[in-house]
């Protein structure tokens, strides 16, 4: 069987060699019904067909969080674990290197609480240290203007530091003498207020969850990674709620094993933190430390 000469190939061949030196095309035959060369695609199979669709196409994103399925999910869990390193908390990061994550909380809160230590956002600026600011609602109620300046800016990643800044926990458990929530409903609450109101601020859901005082059980991680984000504690404590003096501050950062994940206070400027970062800097630099946030960091363990 030959194939049939189309007008289309001999203005093809006259186009490809001049008028003068046409070539002819050969047209491999088919039995299946000719497609003509500018026939739309046919669209991709509808979601649930079972057919496949015959070119690739982008998956669609998960479904947002649903707090009231979370609450109802959880009721009637019962934890097993209680403190700042349960099962579901990360405490480091998964590939060491040379790499430190610096966090800081800005716990909010009556009697100073939220005040801003100047001193070590003006080092981490001016040092280019990346750094995991941990925002508490409080904190950014009265700092609007800046929580929206922290998020601008490309050194710093912001975390969720809960809502009323509580221990988190489904039966009401407690730390440092500060009562924590009473039910999975309350965890869902105390993480889902601040996870709005940080993901206006950013534009973007926040991927890290700091409990207030870092205590949490094993339901309420779980719970926090339902809503899309993950519990952090911590592998050194950096300056003890702002309590220790510059020279312990310096000695628990030069003391840091590579792959931790410190945890400070931006919010208690009357403290040494800030001093004890700056001296313990030139050790870190000489030792090739690398700082990170915990996004940036490969993943956390």
């Amino acid at each position: 069987m030959h194939a049939r000469v189309t007008r289309r190939a001999v203005l093809l061949g006259l186009i490809g060699g001049g008028i003068g030196a046409a070539s002819w095309v050969y047209v491999e035959p088919s039995l299946a019904s000719p497609v003509p060369p500018d026939a739309p695609l046919p669209p991709p199979a509808p979601p649930g067909s079972g057919s496949v669709a015959p070119w690739f196409t982008e998956p669609l994103p998960p479904p947002p969080p649903d707090p009231a399925a979370v609450k109802a999910k959880y009721a009637t869990a019962v934890p097993h674990e209680w403190g700042t390193a349960v099962t579901g908390a990360r405490t480091r990061l998964a590939s060491a290197g040379r790499r430190l994550a610096l966090t800081f909380d800005a716990c909010g809160g009556p009697g100073g609480g939220s005040a801003v230590d100047t001193a070590i956002l003006d080092l981490l600026e001016r040092e280019r240290i990346a750094a995991t600011l941990f925002l508490n609602s409080r904190w950014i109620e009265a700092n609007p203007a800046l929580a929206v300046q922290l998020a601008a800016n490309p050194l710093f990643e912001l975390g969720n530091h809960g809502t009323r800044h509580l221990p988190l926990s489904v039966t009401g458990r407690s730390a440092y003498g500060i009562a924590g929530t009473r039910s999975a409903a309350e965890v869902v609450d105390e993480v889902w207020a601040n996870h709005q109101r940080l993901q206006q601020i950013t534009g973007a859901a926040p991927r890290w969850f700091r409990p207030g005082t870092a205590h949490c059980d094993e339901v309420a991680t779980a719970i926090v990674r339902d809503l899309g984000e993950e519990v952090v504690g911590f592998t050194v404590n950096g300056d003890a709620g702002a309590t220790l003096p510059a020279a312990k501050v310096q000695g628990a950062l030069t003391a840091a094993a590579p792959g931790s994940i410190v945890i400070m206070h931006m919010n208690r400027p009357k403290g040494d933190t800030a001093k004890g970062l700056a001296a313990a800097l030139p050790a870190l630099r000489r030792a090739g430390t690398e700082f990170v946030t915990l996004s940036g960091a490969a993943g956390l363990a």
